[in-house]
This record gives structure tokens, sequence and C-alpha cells, in this order.
């Protein structure tokens, strides 16, 4: 088998695939023989409208290229549209072995000004829009004995940043998720793992740009094309990937990361039984070299893309 017959005869659902990075992981999918179904409502990326064109744009190239792609235009939110997702890749292409739940939004607002509608929001679309898809794939792929789920998460949430709150508890949420599909499904052959990807798209560019350190940033960004995320969706999903589930990535231009998860690094003890005071006095000095800053992701990764 050539490395282009990687996926040969799989296939794969790509959520918010009419742009940016799903267009990308779609188009690779297909370049290395698995059949797509691509998935987009093309609302904006604050939520809002709906589209076909996106997905049809993304479909008629992998037909362009000899490919096999069919579109769907359903919202991730509605349980129903996601089945009904699922159903048809089934129908279309006879199985299916791989979903990507990367379809989001952003309604970036700072924290005591959030509505709940900016909070519904974007849980419904990232959190729940995962679950939704991810639930949907699962019995298919319990009785095929296999499968694989890959879900973006984000530094948004693994470490922090600025007015995102609903985003970053959703992409966190994911990670929960994600590892506990893995738990739950090992039995069954079912992989399942997070990308934390890097890269200048259509929703990182609503980013607003205050101050010359921002526009840097802004600049620096668009150097880490959606490209460069789509090569491990392809290896995840491939055979040799059969044995790496309950991980969490992050792709950043030519880097990729396999980021830690919580784990305990530090314990004190007390015999007697801890008392507020005793806490006080013993237990916070000793925590106090190991505690985390509020770091945010640009803090942590503070190089420039390689």
């Amino acid at each position: 088998m050539s490395m282009t017959d990687l996926l040969h005869g799989k296939v794969a659902l790509v959520t918010g695939a009419g742009r940016g990075i799903g267009a990308e992981i779609s188009k690779l999918l297909a370049a290395y023989g698995a059949s797509v179904l691509v998935n987009d409502l093309g609302g904006s990326g604050y939520g809002e409208g709906a589209d076909s064109t996106p997905a049809e744009e993304v479909a008629n190239h992998i037909r362009s290229l000899g490919g096999y792609a069919d579109t769907n235009v359903d919202s991730v939110s509605e349980g129903a549209a996601a089945r009904r997702m699922v159903q048809q890749a089934v129908d279309t292409f006879g199985r299916i072995d791989l979903i990507v739940n990367n379809a989001g939004i952003l309604r970036d607002v700072i924290f005591h000004k959030m509505s709940e509608s900016d909070w519904d929001a974007v849980i419904d679309v990232h959190l729940k829009g995962a679950f939704n898809i991810a639930s949907a794939a699962a019995k298919h792929f319990r009785e095929q004995q296999s499968g694989c789920m890959v879900h973006m998460t984000s530094t948004s949430g693994l470490i922090g940043n600025f007015g995102q709150a609903n985003y970053a508890a959703a992409k966190m949420g994911i990670v929960g998720l994600s590892k506990s599909i893995a738990l739950d499904m090992e039995r069954f052959n079912v992989r399942s793992n997070c990308i934390a990807p890097f890269a200048w798209s259509r929703m990182i560019g609503s980013i607003p740009v205050n101050d010359e350190a921002q526009k840097e940033r802004v600049e620096k960004l668009k150097q880490m094309t959606p490209d460069k995320i789509a090569p491990l969706i392809v290896a995840l999903a491939s055979d040799a990937g059969h044995d790496i589930t309950g991980q969490i990535f992050a792709v950043r231009h030519n880097e990729v990361f396999l980021i830690s998860q919580n784990r305990p690094i530090r314990s004190v003890h007390d015999g007697a039984g801890w008392t507020p005071e005793s806490l006080i006095t013993q237990a916070f000095p000793a925590f106090k070299a190991q505690l985390y800053p509020l770091d945010r992701s640009q803090d942590i990764f503070s190089w420039d893309p390689m």
C-alpha cells in the first residue's frame, strides 16, 4: 500500500469542514484515500446564518482530484441532526471510521459582561456538538469493533486566555469527554484523542487588535496555516495509530506537542487532620513554589512558530 492509500476504504465525517482547518483536514483525508462527509452549517464565526456553499466547494475540490465526498449542512448542536450526519456517511459510503469534531464558533467577551446566550451558544456548538457527533458514531463503532475520534480542544482552555470563559470551558470539557470516551470504548477498539490547533482561520481572525503587541502576535499567527493541522489527523486515523488513545496533542506550524494531563505534583500530610489555621500556616507555604501563575497561551508558547 502506498502512503496515499493510508486511509483506503475508510470513511470520515468532519464537522465545520467548509473553511479553514476543517477544510484542510477533509482535503488531506481524501488525498490519503478516505471518503469524506463534509459537514458545515455555513454560518458566521459568531454562529449566525447558514450557507451550503462552503461545504459544497470543499466536496467539489475533493471530487475534482478523483476523491469521494458528500456534503451535509446540519448543525452539530442538535442531537437528531448529528445522528442524521453519521447515518448519511454510512448510507453514502457504507461505513464510518473517523469523526473529527472541528465545528466551532466564538463569542469572546470579558467574563463579567458575558451573557447567558453567549455562554449557551458556544457550549452548544463545541461541547454539546462534540458529544452529539461522538454519541451518534459510537453505535456504529461498537458494532464494527473499531473507530477513531479526534476532537479539537484549545490552549485557551488548557492554559488560559482573556475574554474566552465560554470557549475555554467548552474546550476543557471536550478534553474530559475525549478521555472518558477513550476509557469507556477501549474494549471496542475505539480510540479518542484531542488536538489543540494553532492556525490562522476565520474564527481566530476575529481576535481584536488593540495595540502593537497584539498586532505583532496576529502577524505571527498568520504564519501558522490550517493545512499544518491535517497530517496529525491522518496519522491518528490510520491503522498505525491503533494504540494511541486518551491523549492531548497540539500542533503549532511545524511543531507537534504531546500535552501533559492533570496529575498530583505536591502533597502535604498532617496526621492530626487539617484545620483552616494549619492549612494557612503550613500547607499554603508548602504549595507556594508549585502554584501556577495566571499564564495565557502566548506566555507558555512564547517563541516564534517554527
